[in-house]
């Protein structure tokens, strides 16, 4: 049974909102996307909005594969799925590194990158398939509010507003326990982000980096403040304020877009370099300097 995709509710621009939408932005047409439980599976509902659900398959671990899967009491069922798998072949295609990117959320994250997705004080809830999902997916989008307890948030004239800040801090200096090893996947080269309501991280060898900032959002009263550890911050640029704004990203003209290497060539024989900047979107300072480089 089909139904249509526009049936579905666009999602309210809260900071749940934010966070999804910035982590779909990390999507790639034909690949194989895995969601996680939580606030993970609302990137199944902007990648809905977005029309761009059919560029890539998305996946949850119960062994849904394509459409739209769908969140809250309905996780590991999906809107106009391709197939259905049992959970054992489910996790020989995860095992067998089948993912090309994987949603997840997290409880804590240390300077080191690593994760606590599976004990909270005394209550242990287990590691689930995360473990084997970070461990075999080539890129990893770890999502989640920056901090926790109470938080308030208004999105309005495309910035973020902290109304109330949370109770307890969720970068801390040690995780109480490691559900995911941040040096061990850096050391790897694999390719990390911490994504937030308020910026967005990214794990180096040295650890996390701020890497981005949302309008409106003090780096040293919003964000360095409540963290557990200090970080460098100096390449922090701005999220991108559409992500603060009502109506759509664009975000499948954004994918179609032609990357910017494969807009060059040279050719030896006259020593000429051919440069096809034809329908190119330049957004931000990051742009400029990758057409620089």
């Amino acid at each position: 049974i089909r139904m249509p995709v526009k049936s579905l509710p666009p999602l309210p621009l809260d900071d749940r909102k934010v966070i999804a939408r910035r982590a779909a932005m990390e999507l790639l047409p034909n690949s194989v996307v895995n969601l996680g439980i939580g606030l993970p599976d609302t990137v199944a509902r902007v990648a809905s909005e977005e029309g761009i659900f059919d560029l890539m398959t998305l996946n949850v671990d119960p062994g849904v594969m394509g459409g739209i899967p769908a969140g809250g009491d309905d996780f590991g069922t999906a809107i106009n799925h391709q197939a259905l798998t049992d959970h054992c072949s489910e996790f020989d295609f995860i095992d067998g590194g089948g993912l090309d990117c994987a949603f997840l959320g997290f409880a804590e994250c240390d300077r080191l990158g690593n994760v606590n997705a599976s004990r909270f004080a005394d209550r242990i809830a287990g590691c689930g398939g995360f473990i084997n999902i970070t461990q075999n997916a080539r890129k990893l989008v770890f999502m989640g509010s920056f901090t926790a307890g109470g938080a308030q948030f208004a999105v309005e004239e495309g910035r973020l507003r902290i109304a109330r800040e949370g109770r307890a801090g969720k970068f801390v200096e040690q995780v109480a326990q490691v559900t995911f090893n941040g040096p061990a996947a850096a050391s790897q080269g694999k390719e990390v982000l911490f994504v937030t309501e308020r910026c967005v991280f990214r794990l180096t060898a040295a650890g996390l980096a701020l890497s981005e900032v949302a309008p409106g959002v003090d780096i040293e009263r919003d964000i360095v403040k409540h963290l557990g550890f200090r970080l460098p911050v100096e390449a922090a640029r701005p999220m991108d304020r559409a992500l603060f704004e009502p109506g759509l990203l664009g975000l499948r003209d954004r994918m179609l877009d032609i990357h910017i290497d494969q807009r060059l060539s040279y050719d030896p024989a006259s020593n000429t370099v051919f440069m096809n900047y034809a329908g190119m979107r330049v957004r931000n300072a990051g742009d400029i300097d990758a057409i620089i480089a």
